[in-house]
């Protein structure tokens, strides 16, 4: 993710603005590199001036496009339309998610909550909560971690903190910071890994109260 973006020194405000654009809705890091991918392919049909106005690296989104067309290539292989999700609200029933585009795109929860669930089915491992002192821990090791500097969510953590996060990565410097960032629910972790957490974990999230922000 941190290589998608191009942030020269001269120009470091216009790239840190055009890249916050892509945060607008909410979603943390993931859902801005999706809103950036599709603003690329649908809106300049994969254009190199637009990644130019924008500051995003051609040569990795052209790199994401190659993935996306293998992965689509898997799916017609198996026989599964792309296009569509399993809610397991709905029991069987197969949601085609055409309609949701646009929705997904300016950032509505009820849209980008399946995405993001599907990320932390992957990465339940890396997951951080809010402590009562404003620093964020991993659930089970109780290590205190912060939002990287170049995370979108960084930028809006004193306003809007998030609760609970989960993450791509671990980066070692004068303090542990987590790259590529996004806000979870705490009950997806009892569902999605219950072989690794237990109700304990999230017990806190559903009867405590936030901790209050710092001043």
């Amino acid at each position: 993710g941190a290589s998608v973006f191009h942030r020269p020194k001269e120009k470091a405000v216009h790239a840190d603005t055009a890249r916050m654009n892509f945060a607008r809705g909410g979603g943390g890091d993931h859902m801005a590199l999706l809103r950036c991918y599709r603003d690329w392919s649908e809106l300049s049909s994969y254009s190199a001036q637009w990644c130019f106005e924008n500051y995003v690296q051609v040569k990795s989104m052209k790199k994401a496009r190659d993935v996306r067309e293998q992965l689509e290539g898997l799916c017609e292989r198996v026989e599964i339309d792309p296009t569509t999700s399993l809610d397991k609200k709905d029991g069987n029933k197969i949601r085609n998610d055409d309609d949701d585009d646009a929705a997904a795109t300016t950032g509505e929860s009820n849209n980008f909550d399946p995405i993001l669930k599907a990320i932390t089915s992957g990465f339940f491992y890396n997951t951080a909560k809010l402590s009562k002192n404003g620093d964020y821990q991993t659930i089970k090791q109780h290590r205190t971690v912060h939002i990287h500097p170049s995370s979108v969510l960084a930028k809006t953590q004193e306003e809007l903190p998030q609760p609970w996060l989960v993450y791509f990565e671990l980066a070692f410097t004068s303090k542990e910071f987590m790259r590529q960032v996004a806000p979870i629910k705490p009950d997806w972790l009892i569902e999605i890994a219950p072989h690794f957490y237990q109700e304990s974990d999230v017990l806190d999230a559903r009867k405590k109260k936030m901790p209050k922000q710092r001043k």
